[in-house]
């Protein structure tokens, strides 16, 4: 009965979080495009499906993904091993990042442009799309390393984020235009639905296991970085290429 009661709270909260986008669909669809009450019936239960999968995406979070990077942090802070935990920290933004299908997506498209544009030859386009890949990716690896080392030493996240903010408005002003567009994006490309839960799982163990730290705050406050890195990152990689 309690795991039958855990499912159909998660099923709950899923269906919470996508009553409010239908509605807004619903009234779009009926008040600005005049959809057929059939067609706008067929959306409602295309959306069934994700409604399942969201809460079942949520359970195996819950169950498996948070544990998992919360019991690795503790584990490398009970060893001492920091050396250890900022290259884990490093590989684990790298590597969920690098093969995020919406980076994938945007970096084709972004070369695409880059060539209409004239920025690039064609020939470079296939290059250019894995440099970005990669520029993202080591940029999130980056961005995690420097929040394990913040929770570490105790770094205030405000100095950090509102320094880089800055760096990203100078940094823009020498970007060429072709690529001020596609660094932007590549910040919200980045809060995938598997680096958000994993980098959230390690800082919030990090955090609970050194006393003075707040899990929330602390914990939390690595995908405030994971999103303002790739921006700076790819500004800085369109101002190298030019």
């Amino acid at each position: 009965m309690r795991a039958q009661g855990t499912w159909l709270h998660a099923l709950g909260e899923a269906a919470r979080d996508l009553v409010p986008i239908a509605l807004v669909i619903a009234a779009f669809e009926l008040g600005l495009f005049h959809t057929s009450l059939a067609a706008l019936l067929r959306l409602f239960a295309s959306l069934i499906p994700v409604w399942l999968g969201l809460a079942l995406f949520v359970r195996g979070l819950v169950i498996g993904v948070f544990p998992a990077g919360e019991a690795l942090a503790q584990g490398f802070v009970r060893r001492d091993h920091l050396a250890a935990l900022l290259l884990f920290a490093f590989l684990l933004g790298f590597a969920t990042t690098v093969a995020e299908p919406a980076l994938v997506a945007i970096a084709a498209k972004a070369a695409e442009t880059a060539v209409h544009s004239g920025w690039i030859a064609r020939a470079e386009q296939a290059r250019f799309a894995w440099e970005l890949r990669l520029v993202v990716a080591c940029s999130v690896g980056t961005a995690i390393t420097l929040g394990v080392l913040r929770i570490v030493y105790g770094w205030p996240l405000a100095w950090i984020v509102l320094g880089g903010y800055l760096l990203v408005g100078i940094v823009t002003t020498w970007a060429p235009p072709a690529i001020v567009g596609v660094a932007y994006d590549a910040g919200g490309v980045t809060t995938s639905t598997i680096t958000v839960p994993l980098v959230t799982a390690l800082g919030v163990g990090l955090a609970a296991s050194i006393p003075g730290r707040s899990p929330l705050a602390d914990g939390f406050g690595m995908i405030a970085l994971a999103s303002l890195f790739p921006v700076l990152f790819v500004l800085l990689y369109g101002v190298v290429r030019t």
